[in-house]
């Protein structure tokens, strides 16, 4: 049960029913409706950061799952577990980024593995990245593709501390296919 009223179309105020045009446009938006003068500014950054941008979408749904696991938010674990399904990486990738398997049984790349290798130094430790970190992910990434998924690991971090603090539920549906999928 959510800590907050989770707006719909019927109680939302008139500023935000844009958002509610389509049907039901989740937990998210249902419990920052509550602030209208939050939410499309939280929106356009969330949006922009966790969009597929210069790096693409397969690199940004390592950096959003991997995140989510490392600060233990179900609801965006769940969420993110079927959108990187259908984003294309493989139930062994997922199972890795969620770790629950080895990362080399995942990823045979060294570079996507120095790649979650900044993504854990980030959203799994606290202080600056190590030096180690920093150069192993530079041999394979670009500075563009670093400071790109900086700005989505922290992104991400405040949307699971968001969702956790305010106890946001999965959808049905969603819990629906991670059973089917061998992932709930």
């Amino acid at each position: 049960m959510p800590r907050v009223d989770l707006l719909d179309s019927e109680c939302a105020p008139i500023t935000v029913q844009q958002y509610f045009a389509n049907g039901d446009p989740g937990p998210i938006v249902g419990a920052l409706a509550t602030v209208p003068e939050l939410l499309e500014p939280t929106l356009g950054f969330v949006g922009a950061a966790l969009g597929a941008g210069a790096i693409g979408v397969r690199y940004k749904e390592f950096a959003i799952l991997r995140t989510s696991v490392l600060q233990g938010c179900d609801y965006c674990i769940h969420a993110h577990t079927a959108v990187s399904l259908d984003s294309g990486l493989s139930t062994t990738e997922v199972r890795a980024l969620r770790g629950e398997i080895p990362l080399e049984a995942g990823f045979a790349l060294e570079s996507e593995r120095s790649l979650i290798g900044w993504i854990d130094a980030l959203a799994g430790a606290t202080g600056p990245v190590p030096d180690d970190v920093w150069s192993a992910a530079r041999r394979h990434w670009g500075e563009h593709v670093l400071v790109e998924l900086t700005v989505t690991i922290g992104a991400t971090m405040f949307l699971n501390r968001f969702a956790t603090g305010l106890q946001l539920p999965t959808a049905d549906h969603v819990l629906e296919r991670l059973t089917t999928e061998g992932l709930a």
